[in-house]
Parts: structure tokens; sequence; C-alpha cells
């Protein structure tokens, strides 16, 4: 028995192993590179790295150089239907100089393939120079079990899923949900923790520092090299479907579209969401869409994390998250500076569906198209926005001080950061009957910390006139404003989009009984005298006039309405280029019991009361002059609903007053007809005829027969 055991430990120290257990597979020792490449031959047993393996071990020139392999260098480790399922201990020692030179293999790595239930820990791969086609790492092509403290430095490139640890972090969808997991980390699968990457990153698409696509757990880890780009471009992970937590990023990025400080693209599916939290970036971010300090694409979420790396790019650039498509960013903030073309914010490049809450920015932001779709903490909001702000008086955008969504002054943001972001609406209003009370213009003002709020509620108690106060408006509102029959006057201002006495309101949001005159607006896009942007809100028995101006989407009352307008009115005159009407520039909602009665110019889809209409219009009209190039009417200019040509009935023109014999909807009339209650009570309208200064409130509709129009009876 005992020389048996001796001719046992013989053939383990020729092997490289070490123990007397009957199987041979527990607790190989790994000291030269043979020894290493030994594992391909046993892919399911437990070995340790007993020294650092470098280009003066026993076996790099055949097997890990660049000569070896005909140049190819290193044969990962594993393959497709070959994968390593047992373990490797590095014990703190590090392999270095690895060569691969294989851009036309796929799962390229010192390890191919990691399977569920293999294990790579405690080993650093230094020095490497490694090249791949797809799945792409120093250490790892493609893990599906565990990485846990382990890092890499030198040089990773490839096409795609290429990063400076390793290439892909993937689960199946039938394995653990990886959110469930508490304690061991080695008790699940797909989980890289505890690691960094140093490695300067290269490639096409899903290219990230420590890890090119991460589908499963990613945290404790960081990453230091720069990464360059096209798509999918992160300097910790290009693209992301998993929980990435406590991790960090510092160095250059540099890619086309969703490039990320941190993480280019975090996406969601059915069966798992991409999210980020807990951690930062401290890195500069170069791209050209998409384009962010720590996330450059997210329809996934973001919280408790931030970014101070200074960031540019063209559209849709944000200090933190460049595009926010349905996803979540809440208790984060960036301090770098942003500079793109448009769609460009402090905090959020485009805000799109998606919330942002409890966050803040505090960067200058510059964009080289002036302030088209500019903003201190998001530069384009067509999703939620709730207690996040910058501050008005030390955020310069595009050098100047400029009221945009967020904005706070300089007193208020400094209460609402030291006060863990919370203001106390008590201390500044008074209230009555559920309603705080807005009695001048400093009350007014208060909308700015508070109008973002969509449980507050607001009366007006007097008329209020902005003369003083040029520029000045509510950039978004998400509660309930009851202007109570006053009117707020002199509302003038020249820059962003959208803007209106209220820039956007907010989806939930009301605006009633309230008139704004003498108003001289001057804008972009989505421009109006009272609402730039109608976001799912309720305007009613609300009117405006003056001058309203602007290029797309202008309106008297509204510039775009993807909500409900109702009996309201436009008296202004009303200037623009596509999409401009005497009530609304462009109609996605509801509109009922209106009318407009001011001149309309334009170039295309021009209306007496919508540019553009598709959805519904009732019991409306306009008697304003309409003057345009082409998709010209007197009460719509372009009625498409739902793809198709919109369907127009019980509706009438006067031939006479606007000189049209033809038309594309309706029916034409004299003056004669059109002031006749036979017309339009034979039309089924609800209408009746008054004594002139009378109305009947019971009909929508009034006439004096013979002598007016119909009007309404309001």
């Amino acid at each position: 028995m005992a020389k048996v055991c001796i001719f046992l430990i013989t053939v383990a120290l020729i092997a490289g192993t070490v123990g007397c257990d009957g199987d041979g597979l527990q607790n190989l020792e790994i000291r030269t590179w043979y020894d290493l490449d030994a594992i391909r031959d046993n892919l399911g047993g437990s070995y340790i790295l007993m020294n650092d393996l470098d280009s003066t071990t026993l076996g790099y020139e055949e097997l890990a150089s660049p000569t070896a392999n005909g140049g190819k260098g290193w044969q990962p480790i594993g393959a497709w239907g070959d994968r390593f399922t047992g373990s490797l201990d590095g014990q703190g020692y590090e392999i270095r100089d690895l060569f691969i030179a294989r851009p036309d293999d796929d799962w390229v790595g010192l390890f191919s393939i990691v399977d569920d239930t293999g294990v790579v820990k405690n080993v650093g791969v230094v020095n490497a120079d490694v090249l791949g086609r797809n799945r792409v790492g120093a250490l790892v092509g493609q893990n599906e079990g565990s990485v846990v403290n382990c890092y890499s430095t030198g040089s990773v490139g490839g096409e795609g899923r290429v990063g400076g640890l390793v290439g892909l972090n993937y689960r199946f969808r039938d394995q653990p949900d990886p959110f469930a997991i508490i304690g061991d980390p080695y008790s699940e699968v797909g989980i890289i923790s505890d690691s960094y990457s140093a490695a300067s990153v290269s490639g096409e698409w899903g290219i990230g520092g420590l890890v090119g696509s991460n589908d499963d757990i990613l945290s404790r880890s960081y990453s230091t090299g720069d990464v360059t780009g096209h798509s999918l471009v992160g300097g910790l992970v290009g693209s992301n479907g998993g929980p990435i937590r406590d991790c960090y990023y510092v160095g250059s990025v540099t890619g086309d579209v969703s490039v990320g400080g941190l993480v280019g693209a975090c996406g969601g599916t059915a069966d798992n969401v991409g999210t980020v939290s807990n951690s930062y970036s401290s890195g500069s971010v170069t791209g050209d869409v998409k384009v962010g300090g720590l996330v450059g694409d997210n329809d996934g979420t973001v919280s408790n994390s931030y970014s101070t790396g200074n960031v540019i790019g063209n559209s849709n650039v944000g200090g933190l998250v460049g595009w926010n498509y349905h996803g979540t960013v809440s208790n984060s903030y960036s301090t770098g500076s942003v500079t793109g073309k448009y769609e460009v914010g402090g905090l959020v490049g485009d805000n799109y569906e998606g919330t942002v809450s409890n966050s803040y920015s505090t960067g200058n932001v510059t964009g080289t198209y002036g302030t088209y779709k500019v903003g201190g903490l998001v530069g384009w909001n067509w999703g939620t926005v709730s207690n996040s702000h910058y501050n008005y008086d030390e955020v310069l955008i595009n050098g100047e001080n400029i009221i945009t969504i967020g904005a706070l002054f300089d007193e208020d943001f400094d209460e609402w950061l030291a006060n863990d972001k919370f203001l106390d609406i008590n201390d500044r209003l008074s209230q009555e009957n559920g309603y705080y009370l807005i009695n001048d213009v400093r009350d007014f003002k208060e909308l700015l910390a508070f109008g973002q709020d969509s449980s507050l509620n607001f009366r007006l108690k007097n008329d209020l006139d902005l003369a003083a106060e040029p520029n000045f408006y509510i950039p978004y509102f998400a509660g309930e404003f009851d202007g109570n029959g006053h009117k707020i006057s002199d509302l003038s201002f020249y820059f962003v989009s959208p803007v209106g006495l209220f820039g956007c309101l907010a989806s939930g949001g009301k605006v009633t009984d309230l008139g704004v005159e003498n108003v001289n607006v001057t804008g972009d896009d989505y421009v109006g005298g009272l609402v730039g942007l109608n976001w799912g809100g309720t305007v009613s028995n609300s009117y405006s006039s003056g001058t309203v101006t602007g290029d797309n989407y202008v309106g008297g009352l509204v510039g775009h309405n993807d909500g409900t307008v109702s009996s309201s009115y436009s008296t202004g005159n009303i200037a623009g280029e596509l999409g401009v009407g005497g009530l609304m520039g462009e109609n996605c909602g509801d509109v009922s019991n209106s009318y407009s009665t001011g001149s309309v110019t334009g170039g295309y889809y021009v209306g007496g009361l919508v540019g553009v209409n598709l959805e519904t219009i009732n019991n409306s009209y306009s008697t304003g002059s309409v003057t345009g190039n082409d998709y010209v009417g007197g009460l719509v200019g372009s009625n498409y609903l739902l793809g198709n040509n919109g369907t127009v009935s019980s509706s009438f023109w006067d031939t006479e007053t606007s000189g049209q014999a033809t038309s594309a909807g309706g029916t034409g009339k004299t003056t004669a007809q059109m002031k006749s209650i036979a017309t339009f009570s034979g039309a089924d309208w609800n209408i009746i005829a008054v004594d002139p200064g009378e109305t009947n409130e019971s009909y929508i509709w009034n006439i004096v027969d013979g002598e007016t129009y119909p009007f309404m009876s309001w």
C-alpha cells in the first residue's frame, strides 16, 4: 500500500498535482504554462495557481507567445460545447504576457467559456494582448459561472461584446433570479464581483472596460482603462441587462451611439431589467448620439449614482444619462459640463416617457444649436420629473442663466440640497380649502420649487402682471392650477422650447379658469401662449391673447396637445413654420367647445384653429385669417387620424369671407347661410337662437339668427 501511494505522489508531482484523493481531480497545481494548458484535458477539475506565469515561465514560447500556434498565441481553454466547469484559484498570483491574436474566433480569452458551475477567482491577467471577434475578454470570453477577485491589464480588442476582463457575463433565463441572491456569491451563476480591469479596450459594439455585455450580477468592481467603440460603449460595461451595484469607472470613453461613462446602454426585457445602483463614473465621455456621463441609453433603472466627468456629443447628451427611454433615474446627480447640439441636459439629455426623481445637476450646459431642447436639468422632456433641480444662479446654459425644467434660485437650491432634497411648502404659501394660494408674483414664482409635485393644488387669488419679470415662466407643472377667473398679463420671453406660461403641463396636470393676456412669446418648437407642451394634462375654461411666434407646433393657447383642451379660446396673432394654429399647433388629444379668432401665418400645416390634427375636435370654430403655403385650412391645416385621412362632419366654412370655394372637408356656405340657425340645426348641432347680448348655457352653441355666426354659450 505504501508503494502505491509513493507511486501516485510521483505521478501527481509530474502532472503538477498534489494529494492522494483517489480521483486526482482536486487541488491540481499550476506551476507552468504546460500545467495551465493541461486544464483543457480536465475541464471539471479544481486548480490552484502556485506562482506567477510570465514570458520566462516554461512553456510560454510554445503556448502563449506571439509566435505560438502559428502566430495566434494562446488557445482559449474550453469551447462552446466543451466548457470549463471546474474552478481555478489564482491565490493572488498573476498570469502575465498572455498573447492571443484570433480575430476570426468567438469566445476568446484565457478561458473560452466558464459554465454555470465554473469558478475563477483570485487571479490577475497582466500585460495581456488579446484580440478576438465576439465575446472577448482577457480572462474569460463568456462567463456563466463566477468570476471573483480577478483583474486584468494590457489591451483587449474585438468586434462585439468585448471587455477588459470578461466579454459576456451571462445567465440562462431558466436559472435563478439574480435579484433574489443574498449572501454567498458562489451560490449562483453569471456573477462578477470584487474585480477590476485597467486594460484598454476597443471594438465595434458592446464594448466595456470590464465587461462587454452584462446580463447578470456585477458588483464591487471597477475599471480604469480607456474604452473605444462604435455603439453600446461604456467605461465599465458596454451593454447591461443585469444588476450593477457598487461599481465605478475612471478613464476616457469614446464612441458613437449609446456611449456612457459607466454603461453604454442599460436595458430591460420581460425576464430581466438592467439596473445601476450605488455606482459612479468620473471619466470623460465623447460620442455622437445617446451620450451620458454615467449611462448613454437607459430603459432600465439608475439609482443612488453619480457622474463627474465632462460629456460631449451631438444629440441626446446628458451629464448622467443621455437618453432615458421609459427608464427611471432616481436619487442621482451629475457635476460635469455637458456639450451637444440639441436635446442636451445637465442631468438627462432626452427624458422620453421616462421618470426622473430626487436628482440634480450642477454642470454648465452648452447647446451648439442655440437653446433648442437644451436644459440645466433635462434637455428635452416627454416624461415625468419630480423633486429634481439645478441651480439657476450657478448653472450656465449657453453662457447665460436661463429658466428651464428644474430651475431653482440659488437660496432655494441650497436649502433644498441641505435639507435632503426637501423644501416645506407650508413655510412659503398659505392654504385654503385644499389649495395653496397665489397672491402675488412672488408666490407664483414658488411654482419653480413646488410645481413638479402632482399632489399639490394652487389657486390664484389676484390678477398678476409679469411685466417686471421678463423671461420668467413655469417650465414644468404637474399639479392643479385654478386661475379662479383671474388673469396673468405681460408674459414675455425669447428662448427655449417648450414655452408658454407653463412650458410643459405634465400628465395629470390641470390648468383651469385662467386667462393670459398681452402675451409676447417667441420660441423654437412647442410654443403656446398658455402651455407649450400639454403632455397628458387638462386645460379648461382658459384663454390667451397677444402674439406667439415659433418654428414648429405653435399655437395661440397650446403648442402641442396630447391631453384635453375644452371650453377655451385664443385671440392672439400666431406665426410659425410647420404645425401652426390659432388655438394650437398640433393636436394629439381631445379638443372641444373651443375657438380662436386671431390671424395665423405659417409655412406648412397651418389652420385657423389647429395646424395638425391627429385626434378629435368637437364643437369648435375659428374666424381669423389664415395664410400659408401647403396644407392650409380655415379650421384645420391637416386632419390625419390614426394613419388615415380624418373624418369631417357637420362642419361649415364661409365661402365669401374666406374666398375659398372648395375644401378638403366640411361644407361651404355663404355669409348669410353661416348666420342662419337653419344651417346648423339642420346638421343636428346643439344650438339655439338668442337675443343680442344674451346667452343660453343649456345649449353648447348660441346664435343671433341672421346677425352672428354661432358662438359658444359660455
